[in-house]
């Protein structure tokens, strides 16, 4: 039998990896965008449309995926998403048509819903209040080292094997991968046990389950004030994982494998930024620093480096914009512990319901984003998209500064109906 720590150790491991084959399966369209665009003749209003068809059911399913999240344990669901959008994946290696593109984006999209709300239930289950920060962080961060290193390896295989056999590839990793869940994943009772502030677990006992009360997820202005912070650091995040590709090959005329090296450098920015975030948050927390302090301050300080996008305009040195672009993605690392918020915010019954509304809020930026940037640049003329990303960034800052208030556990009423 583990012991509490060697399980969380574990599970963080579990989760870093799964977050990175999540995010491989997110930006592999984007990797092979170009390599796609010119064997299938497709447009950039094309591409646009490509590149937000995931985030269509990836956004729609999110409250759904969230309920799901609650009710089902992560063990054995995770390795059931894990094959889903990873047959997805592969399929695209199989199609020629942009309708066929658009199916197999679709459905990547929403195997992947529920993933982020799992990830911050289990954190929420096994981890105490004063290291969630931290542990968030750590798995968050698998998103960005990740990609750092996988981005080259990434344009390699593309070059090397074509953009098929790559879409093939990346697909069978997810595959091998939920079977590795599935056998490591530890094999307690995690419904009936909670985390206390010592890192202790206990059983408690069993209530029947809270109705789902949808309508709370948006009665309360606090959490309006999250959904708006998460759309505008989703906004800037998007764009790295859709158009920032196409950005250094087509616009900054940057030879393929090249900009895969080079784009690992904002990935590496961004992954300094989430744990930098995540262990000073758990810190000043640690030390009695206020909430508002300890968990606010990071992110918008991090929206604030993110407005960094709109230096790129103004430079026709590569080096130089790759340095506005990492400051930016710093700030997108900084702000990226925002799910602390769900869990010290949401009540333990709904985290899964809220996590899945808050996600909804953040993938609505992947719908409207990528199309929005494929409409606002020109053969020519990426700088519209980037004012465009810097003027959302600053909505974000503005939100958490006069919106979300003091962050502090919603309190159900007491009379709340529960289902037998």
């Amino acid at each position: 039998m583990l012991t509490d720590k060697r399980q969380r150790t574990l599970l963080l491991a579990l989760l870093f990896f799964t977050v990175v084959i999540n995010y491989m399966d997110r930006i592999n369209i984007s990797v092979a965008a170009s390599a796609i665009r010119g064997d299938l003749g497709l447009s950039k209003e094309s591409m646009g449309i490509i590149f937000s068809a995931w985030a269509w059911t990836y956004t729609g399913f999110q409250i759904p995926g969230g309920i799901v999240a609650d009710r089902f344990k992560a063990r054995v669901l995770y390795p059931i998403l894990l094959v889903g959008w990873s047959l997805a994946t592969i399929v695209q290696g199989f199609v020629s048509s942009l309708g066929a593109l658009v199916g197999c984006r679709v459905f990547v999209g929403a195997f992947e819903a529920p993933s982020y709300p799992i990830n911050n239930k289990v954190v929420t289950q096994w981890f105490p209040p004063n290291q969630r920060a931290s542990a968030i962080s750590i798995y968050t961060s698998g998103q960005f080292i990740g990609l750092a290193f996988l981005a080259p390896v990434l344009t390699i295989l593309l070059v090397e094997f074509g953009w098929r056999n790559f879409m093939i590839a990346t697909g069978i990793m997810g595959v091998l991968w939920a079977v590795v869940w599935f056998v490591l994943y530890p094999k307690t009772k995690e419904d009936n046990k909670k985390t206390n502030e010592d890192g202790s677990q206990e059983e408690v006992v069993q209530r029947p389950q809270a109705k789902i009360d949808l309508p709370l997820a948006f009665s309360h202005s606090k959490l309006w004030g999250l959904y708006i912070g998460q759309f505008a650091i989703g906004s800037v995040f998007i764009f790295f994982l859709t158009w920032f590709p196409t950005y250094l090959t087509d616009y900054r005329g940057i030879e393929i494998v090249k900009s895969g090296f080079m784009s690992a450098v904002p990935y590496l920015g961004a992954f300094a930024g989430v744990l930098l975030a995540g262990f000073s948050s758990d810190a000043m927390s640690r030390r009695g620093i206020s909430e508002e302090i300890a968990r606010k301050a990071p992110v918008m300080l991090g929206l604030v480096f993110s407005t960094a996008i709109i230096g790129a305009n103004f430079t026709t040195n590569n080096n130089l914009a790759i340095a506005f672009l990492t400051i930016s993605f710093f700030g997108v690392g900084l702000a990226s512990i925002t799910w602390v918020f769900v869990s010290l915010i949401a009540p333990d019954e709904y985290v899964g319901m809220i996590g899945g509304v808050f996600n909804f809020f953040g993938g609505t930026s992947a719908i409207i984003t990528p199309f929005l940037i494929g409409v606002l640049i020109s053969d020519d003329n990426f700088a519209p998209a980037f004012f465009y990303i810097g003027t959302v960034a600053v909505l974000g800052f503005l939100s958490y500064l006069f919106i979300v208030g003091k962050v502090e556990k919603i309190e159900l009423k007491t009379d709340k109906p529960l289902e037998a």
